[in-house]
């Protein structure tokens, strides 16, 4: 815990996350349907890229197009890709400034502090990397960098080693939360604070969803449409069955669909369902 923090303090909002990430009630149905409300992600990625939003959250589960939605929209508005930088030379100075940088995985506090800091100009987009939205220093970091003050600015009191790092600093990016929580299991102050859209879908949307991505000319291209729609047919009628119903789960029957020959069906069932 970083020094001058009140331990009371410090517990209280320990308790309330851990209460949050408790088992939390179903997100309200949404009047929209599941494209409907993919459409609106790009939306609000491109308000984020304009500088008319500080913060876009995306929920849902895994497997179903978000961090793909999130990052094409990115390319969309012409923004520069940092996550990774194998073609740079090391200590080559990068420019946070109309680029985003894709943060997954684990993250300390610190870590975070130093993220932020590093990219105070740019797009940050934590995919998958809910340890920032768990651990109460660093959702104080982050409330600090969505604020809707004129100046954001964000500090670190605690014992600094690092030369590079100061104790505090004014952070003029913005960030996406990409997360398979629901959005009722997130702080409420980082909500408040950003646009959210709830990707939650039924086993029926799944499919709908699937389906939609399965007719684009991009979607797994070096196969026959007849491989894939018939490979759709069949997880449609298993769909409450299927153990994971991504669209892993249709790559993989599509591709037994082309190669196992007449007994393809059963091979496919035993393969998504067990």
């Amino acid at each position: 815990m970083p020094r001058g923090v009140p331990k009371a303090g410090f517990r209280k909002t320990k308790n309330r996350v851990a209460a949050m990430l408790a088992a939390a009630p179903a997100p309200t149905e949404s009047r929209f349907t599941i494209n409907e409300r993919f459409g609106f992600v790009g939306d609000m990625i491109d308000m984020l890229a304009k500088g008319d939003q500080a913060s876009v959250v995306v929920t849902g589960p895994g497997g179903l197009g978000k961090t793909f939605n999130v990052i094409k929209s990115l390319n969309r508005n012409n923004l520069n890709d940092i996550s990774t930088l194998e073609d740079r030379e090391i200590g080559e100075l990068v420019s946070t400034k109309n680029s985003f940088l894709v943060v997954k995985g684990y993250s300390t506090p610190k870590g975070l502090y130093r993220t932020l800091y590093e990219n105070r100009r740019g797009i940050i987009v934590f995919d998958d990397c809910d340890s920032v939205l768990k651990d109460p220093v660093s959702l104080n970091l982050l409330k600090a960098a969505l604020d809707s003050y004129d100046r954001r600015i964000i500090s670190w009191r605690a014992d600094i080693r690092d030369e590079d790092l100061p104790t505090s600093f004014e952070f003029k990016g913005r960030v996406v939360f990409i997360s398979n929580m629901s959005s009722v299991q997130l702080d409420q102050a980082i909500v408040s604070r950003s646009m959210v859209v709830d990707l939650s879908m039924t086993n029926t949307q799944k499919v709908e969803r699937m389906t939609f991505l399965m007719n684009q000319e991009d979607f797994m291209p070096e196969f026959t449409m007849e491989a894939k729609k018939d490979a759709m047919a069949l997880i449609g009628d298993l769909k409450d069955r299927v153990k994971e119903l991504t669209l892993r789960t249709l790559i993989q029957v599509t591709k037994i669909r082309t190669s196992a020959g007449a007994k393809w069906k059963n091979l496919a069932e035993y393969t998504i369902c067990g």
